[in-house]
Order: C-alpha cells, then sequence, then structure tokens
C-alpha cells in the first residue's frame, strides 16, 4: 500500500478521498487553487499546496502543476477523484513517466474509453447491445442523414470526445439534422478539440441505469449492482438511487453481467462505471463507462457495505481484488439527491455566495458528503455542487420517506443562495417517480406548467420559505 497520496481535486471528492486515506494510514497531500485555500480538505491535509490562481486550467487542471506537487512531496500515487483531470489519459501517462502511480485504469484503456466511438465499437465486440446508429464517427453531413434515415427519428448527435452531459443535440426531424450536425461538430471543436461526432437513436422514454465495476490488474473483476440515474437537468444528474427500481431481476442480472464482461475485455482497472439506456421493454442498450469513482458511488456503498475508495487504493497498490461476486450482497434501498448551488426556477442558474448558514441533517441511516460549513465563499468557478444527501433504508418507500426526512431538515442560507433542495423534494413527492415508472424526461415535464396552473405573477396559495 502507498504511503503517502496527492488528491488532485476539489470540494467533496476531496475530503471523501482524504478520509478513506486516512482511515488506510496513508499520508495525504491536497493540492489547491487560491480560491480553495480556506476549504476543509486543506485544512485537514497533511501536506498542502497551492497549485495556481481560481481559474481551474491554471490550477486544477494543469498536470505539471500537479506533478511538481507530487514530487516535491514525496506523493507516490495520485487520485483525481471524479471530473477535471480524472479522465485524461495524457494526465495519466504524464503520472506514469513521472514515477507516479495514478489511481484509475491503464492510460491506454482510459484513452479508448474515452473516445465515445471506440468505446462503441470495443463494447460491440464484448457482446453488449448498442443503440440503433453509426458505430463509427459519421465523417459529413451526407452519412449523418444517411444514418439518420435508417433508423428513424428523434435521432442524437453526439460528440465521440464528449462527456459530462456535453455534446449532445436531440435532432426530431430530419429537416434539423445538418444545422444540428454543424452546430455539435462546431461545439465538440471548442469544448473538447474534437469535433468527431456520431449518431444514434434518441430513446425519448428511457431509464438511465448503470453498474458499477471493480477490477484489479491480475484479471479478476465483480459488478457491485445497479443504479438508477434518470433524474437529469440537462442531462446531469440530480437524484440516484440503488438497486435501479422498476426493473425485473433478470434485467438487472443480465445488464451487471454484461457490464463485467464488457470492461474485462477491455483490461480495465479500478473502480468504473459501465452506463446504459433501458426502454419500456427493458431492453438496454450500452452508453458509456466512466473511467473513475461516480458522483453517486455511496448509494452502492450504503447496499453493499463496500467501500469503494479503499478498493480503488488497493487495486492502484498493485494488490488482487478483495472480493469475489459470491462475497457481493446487496441490502436494502439507498437513494441519493445532489445539493446544488443552483436556481430551478431560472433553469438551474449558479447562485454562488457566501453562506451564512449551513447546518446538514443528521438521523439514522443518513450519510451527508460535503464540504460546506457556515461562512464558506461559493465562488463562481467550479462545478455548483454543495453536498450530497445519502439515506439507507430496507425498503424504496422507507428510502425516500427518510430522504424527503433529511431535506427538510437541510439548513442553508446565504445572500442570494438558492438550492436544488426544493425542486428535488418536487421529484420525491412526483407519483410517477415513487411508483419507478420515470424516465430522464422526469425533470422536463416537471418544469413544464400545467395547462391550467396560475400565472407565474400570481401569488402562492401557501407561503413556504426555501433556503
Amino acid at each position: 500500500m502507498f504511503d503517502k497520496v496527492l488528491i488532485a481535486n476539489r470540494g467533496e471528492i476531496a475530503l471523501r478521498v482524504l478520509r478513506a486515506c486516512r482511515e488506510l494510514g496513508i499520508a495525504t497531500v491536497v493540492v489547491y487553487s487560491s480560491a480553495d485555500a480556506d476549504s476543509t480538505a486543506v485544512r485537514l491535509a497533511d501536506e498542502a499546496v497551492r497549485i495556481g490562481p481560481a481559474a481551474s486550467r491554471r490550477s486544477y487542471l494543469n498536470p505539471a502543476a500537479i506533478v511538481e506537487a507530487a514530487r516535491s512531496t514525496g506523493a507516490q500515487a495520485v487520485h483525481p477523484g471524479y471530473g477535471f483531470l480524472s479522465e485524461d489519459a495524457d494526465f495519466a501517462e504524464i503520472c506514469a513517466q513521472n514515477g507516479l502511480t495514478f489511481v484509475g485504469p491503464p492510460p491506454q484503456v482510459m484513452a479508448a474509453l474515452s473516445d465515445k466511438a471506440t468505446a462503441r465499437a470495443l463494447m460491440r465486440r464484448a457482446g453488449l447491445p448498442l443503440p440503433p446508429g453509426s458505430v463509427q464517427t459519421v465523417a459529413t453531413v451526407e452519412e449523418a442523414v444517411e444514418v439518420a434515415a435508417g433508423i428513424g427519428y428523434p435521432v442524437m448527435v453526439k460528440a465521440a470526445a464528449g462527456g459530462g452531459g456535453r455534446g449532445m443535440t436531440v435532432v426530431a426531424s430530419a429537416a434539423d439534422l445538418p444545422r444540428a450536425y454543424a452546430r455539435t461538430r462546431a461545439a465538440a471543436q471548442a469544448a473538447f478539440g474534437d469535433d468527431r461526432v456520431y449518431v444514434e437513436r434518441y430513446l425519448s422514454e428511457a431509464r438511465h441505469v448503470e453498474v458499477q465495476v471493480l477490477c484489479d490488474s491480475h484479471g479478476n473483476g465483480v459488478h457491485l449492482g445497479t443504479r438508477d440515474c434518470s433524474v437529469q437537468r440537462r442531462h446531469q444528474k440530480l437524484v440516484e438511487e440503488a438497486p435501479a427500481p422498476g426493473l425485473s431481476e433478470r434485467t438487472r442480472e443480465a445488464m451487471a453481467a454484461a457490464a463485467l464482461r464488457g470492461v474485462l475485455d477491455v483490461g480495465f482497472t479500478g473502480a468504473g462505471t459501465v452506463e446504459f439506456l433501458v426502454d419500456e421493454a427493458e431492453d438496454f442498450h450500452f452508453l458509456e463507462i466512466n473511467s473513475r469513482i461516480q458522483v453517486e458511488h455511496p448509494v452502492t456503498e450504503m447496499v453493499t457495505g463496500i467501500d469503494l475508495v479503499h478498493e480503488q487504493l488497493y487495486v492502484a497498490a498493485g494488490e488482487p481484488l478483495r472480493l469475489r461476486q459470491a462475497d457481493v450482497r446487496l441490502t436494502g434501498v439507498s437513494v441519493e439527491c445532489r445539493v446544488n448551488v443552483e436556481d430551478p426556477d431560472r433553469d438551474f442558474a449558479p447562485t454562488p455566495g457566501r453562506l451564512e448558514r449551513f447546518h446538514p441533517p443528521g438521523g439514522p441511516f443518513t450519510r451527508v458528503d460535503t464540504h460546506g460549513h457556515p461562512g464558506y465563499l461559493i465562488g463562481p468557478h467550479y462545478d455548483s455542487l454543495l453536498a450530497k444527501v445519502v439515506v439507507w433504508a430496507p425498503d424504496r418507500d422507507l428510502a425516500l420517506n427518510r430522504l424527503a426526512r433529511a431535506l427538510g431538515e437541510f439548513d442553508i442560507a446565504g445572500p442570494g443562495v438558492r438550492t436544488t433542495i426544493p425542486f428535488v423534494a418536487r421529484v420525491l413527492d412526483d407519483a410517477t417517480f415513487r411508483a419507478a415508472r420515470h424516465t430522464t424526461g422526469l425533470v422536463d415535464r416537471l418544469l413544464c406548467p400545467p395547462a391550467d396552473a396560475p400565472p407565474a405573477d400570481a401569488p402562492p396559495a401557501v407561503a413556504v420559505a426555501v433556503a
């Protein structure tokens, strides 16, 4: 096992990794930007190194500064968390060239999986079902039109190098495709430096279900069940739960087995997630593989009792996987919601500001992962995630009630600060969601007022104070 690990991230995930390292007796180095100098992770780290100003490209996205911090402090490994450089194959290669272990899959595997078109081809070779569409990228608008005509509308034009919900355009008709094709390629070039795109059938009434996997460098692998991540805004998740509800056990088992087969086939190591779309007939279609710890990993930990960050570190240190599939037992239901500093009434626009009050909920089987505290300044520089509230219960109804109770206790306030808590409460109260019949269209439906709704300037029937 490592003696010292550098954590190349910030916020709640930096704190999460730091705690896991401390539990394993590993010293920690936290890198930080000038905007994060007073963060909880910096205060708790054994060592902290400032690597640049607030701008991500000059700090958390600066490989040279991170590697220099690792070398100067004697760190042996780099844990990238999620986001930033966590799926950057070039950064993983740079770490290796400097004698540092990157906590993640080999660079060549990460490079192949981060290219969505390449990943699709690899998973088809491994026998995973794909959504109807082009396996490889489409080089011309004429080719895109031909593919779309063959699979039927609506379709989605997707960037091969996209990720994080970016680089995707839904196209409803043939008349709209040429413009959407050109626009998506231009946006992909600007965002990722790669304008390649592919076309696939858009499943408007589908579930977003993923499978957590763990693999070592000795050819061993296990899956840790499914998670449902269908509650999304702009392809960004808001509520996640494990196991995925409303699916037959046969479908869940088949999906998990396919996911494990796919990652083992490409030589994956570490913790990863295989994502699928599931249609009304419970046919599942491969979407992508995330080569990192996921934001929603706590729900899997809650139903399995397995610490995923611990396992990441053991695997990265070269040890054989400590689990076999028979050791993985799922118990009960866990649900997580993300508390983002955003205003749902303004298209989820970020609302940075200083927290005057910050009191997370407690209670039985309730976990809050957060870096927030009273007086904390939420700046405009980074992702708006402030906290994750995670609960466990023996059954789904109680889990949802427990999450609703916990959110009702969460006290967050500051000038101009708004959160997604009131909107998540609406999700938890929705009859379709409660019945586990929801799809990725749930958020859009909740955001569209019914035809008989009162005008926007009408006074509310009941005055409610929310943060």
